[in-house]
């Protein structure tokens, strides 16, 4: 069992090239950082996870530079998008920054994707709500065509390219292990189709394990290994809640091989503490 956190990067909280370093001398696995490029005034879409939006999520900085600095100031610390929103990126920029950051960090990409919640954020980036699945789809399949090809060309309804030469590769080998960030009665055969693991949160899905047992008997229908499939369980990132030791639990009985903790935007002095806090707690763990 991992342990790591999921957060955002904001221009409030404790920067990335010191969270880095402080996770890896407590003993954590993993950082995942999410991602929204802006938050639209209008605020039609609501939040999935009920209630008002955190200020958080339209002050975060640039997920991979803000990963990047994270990787500069660390040696083994796993670096994680939670998730990436593949409906508001070029696939071909996306391919390359994240190959780009894989190799740099010596192979420690761990790519989380979804389609998004916020309809008209995505509209902002000429996506419709209806079409986002599709696009991600495309998008995936794109991208890790350009990481493993070494002239990949895509021709689908979203993503139209010919024949390129695009370097650096990814470090890892067939590129970052790609998690899906969602759930419906689609998810466990997009999973088996362009994905390597599933990171669900914990809290928004009633039963984890039945989950499971649809995905992976999807994997077995595509012939891949059902064992192979990463299972990454988050909780839900809130603005300054307390954490549930009974919550830890549940997460771990779930069936995951990592357990991503919330983690607020907080100060320096804040986290070092809210650190020291979920080290105790997991301790018992190892």
């Amino acid at each position: 069992m991992d342990f790591g956190i999921v957060c955002f990067a904001t221009d409030s909280s404790i920067e990335p090239q010191d969270l880095g370093p402080a996770l890896e001398q407590r003993g954590f696995e993993s950082l995942f950082y999410a991602e929204h490029t802006h938050i639209p005034i209008s605020r039609r879409s609501p939040f999935i996870g009920g209630g008002d939006l955190a200020p958080m999520y339209w002050h975060s900085h640039d997920q991979f530079i803000a990963l990047t600095m994270a990787a500069a100031h660390t040696k083994t610390l796993k670096l994680g998008t939670g998730i990436t929103l593949l409906t508001e990126h070029d696939p071909i920029n996306l391919a390359k920054a994240t190959a780009s950051l894989d190799r740099l960090s010596g192979g420690r990409l761990i790519f989380g994707i979804g389609a998004g919640w916020n309809a008209e954020e995505m509209e902002d980036h000429g996506v419709a709500f209806v079409d986002r699945w599709k696009v991600t789809r495309e998008h995936m399949l794109a991208i890790r065509s350009i990481w493993t090809e070494d002239e990949p060309e895509f021709h689908g309804d979203f993503v139209d390219f010919p024949p390129m030469w695009c370097w650096p590769k990814p470090t890892q080998s067939d590129g970052p292990p790609v998690l899906m960030g969602a759930y419906s009665k689609y998810v466990p055969a997009r999973i088996a189709e362009y994905c390597d693991g599933w990171m669900p949160i914990e809290g928004l899905l009633e039963d984890i394990p039945t989950a499971l047992e649809d995905i992976r008997a999807a994997m077995v229908d595509r012939g891949r290994d059902p064992a192979s499939l990463d299972v990454t369980v988050l909780a839900e990132v809130r603005e300054r809640e307390g954490f549930d030791p009974v919550r830890l639990e549940r997460m771990v009985r779930a069936g995951a091989n990592r357990v991503l903790l919330p983690f607020a935007d907080h100060n320096y002095d804040e986290a070092l503490k809210v650190l020291d806090d979920y080290a105790a707690m997991i301790a018992r763990f190892d």
